[in-house]
């Protein structure tokens, strides 16, 4: 929904203590675990919306919206937690999707959506239906006919990473059923307890659903990934793979290891040409290429966060020579770290 929106907690999203299962048979890192870490989505502003049939609602989120909270946000995930009723969801192009209680949908591309009771219904701009804010913080709709009534809570999670891997492989619509996720008991838990929150007022209750909304994204993923059928091509195909996905542990699970892609390859104990072909085919770049991503991506966050010297986040993210990590990030963001680290800075004051 647009505009207006209320408050954000910055919290990465791998930051949570999740308790869902880290690590492979063989004590290695979990390399979904570890990328999920990696994307580092923040956010968690959330809308109250009841709803009675008949009801139709456009609804989408631009990076405009979520400036106030989040500082220039380049990817958007828009979700929805049915609390109570159900609803359908649908993007141009694809069938609407029914999402029921204890369900949550999330749009990993932020597409213009309908929400609705039925289809074939007038839609009407969320943002118009928008209510003041009450004493809690929380924004408002009451909408519909007054049929069968439905109740969701409207949230998002924003990355200031443009050329997420992960983001890039998820479908346009991504439905996780809460009761059924390797968590479950502990997210249905929670979000009774914040849900009962909300109806009642009380302060922190936006915190608890932001944490929520981050630990439905990491399940809404896992859930996706295990559906992929045999053969499937796309990055989280890869980390399926025995050896793709071995490699992907190792360079998340240790961006300040001097790896490369034929380091890589001979500890996944193949050709450094057979390495290259299937990690490409399935990851959809070049290792050499991804190494260099996700070392940037985080240089950036420690350039953003801390004060430490370049020299030393150049060596912490896997470089030896501070000028060609100077250079790599230029290439990168179009100006040097230090450059960087200011202008973030600024932004941030």
């Amino acid at each position: 929904m647009k505009r207006g929106l209320p408050r954000v907690n910055d919290r990465p999203a791998g930051s949570i203590d999740r308790p869902t299962g880290a690590g492979g048979p063989d004590g290695s890192a979990d390399p979904l675990s570890e990328v999920l870490r990696a994307v580092r989505l923040t956010g968690g502003v959330f809308l109250d919306a009841r709803f009675t049939a008949p009801w139709c609602v456009l609804s989408k989120i631009d990076p405009e919206d979520c400036r106030p909270f989040l500082a220039e946000p380049r990817q958007v995930i828009g979700y929805h937690y049915v609390v109570a009723g159900r609803m359908l969801v649908g993007v141009d192009g694809q069938d609407p999707v029914e999402v029921r209680a204890g369900e949550t949908v999330l749009l990993p591309r932020n597409d213009p959506h309908l929400l609705c009771s039925s289809i074939g219904l007038k839609p009407v701009y969320g943002h118009d239906l928008i209510q003041a804010e009450d004493t809690d913080g929380m924004l408002r709709i009451v909408h519909g006919g007054g049929g069968e009534a439905t109740h969701i809570i409207c949230g998002f999670l924003g990355s200031d990473q443009d050329r997420n891997p992960l983001i890039a492989t998820l479908p346009r619509i991504l439905k996780v059923d809460t009761g059924r996720a390797r968590s479950s008991e502990w997210i249905e838990s929670s979000l009774r307890f914040a849900i009962r929150g909300l109806q009642r007022g009380e302060v922190g209750t936006s915190t608890v659903m932001s944490r929520l909304s981050e630990l439905m994204f990491v399940e809404a993923v896992r859930s996706y990934a295990a559906t992929l059928p045999p053969g499937q091509r796309g990055w989280l195909a890869g980390i399926r793979d025995p050896f793709v996905g071995r490699a992907l542990a190792l360079v998340h699970g240790s961006l300040d290891r001097r790896c490369t892609a034929e380091s890589l390859a001979r500890d996944v104990a193949l050709s450094r040409s057979a390495f290259a072909e299937r990690f490409t085919a399935l990851v959809g770049m070049p290792p050499k290429r991804y190494l260099t991503f996700w070392r940037m991506q985080a240089a950036r966050d420690k350039l953003r966060e801390g004060r430490q010297p370049i020299a030393q986040v150049a060596y912490e993210v896997g470089y030896e020579a501070e000028a060609a990590f100077i250079r790599a990030f230029k290439r990168e963001f179009g100006v040097p770290p230090a450059t960087w680290r200011r202008q973030a800075q600024s932004a941030g004051s």
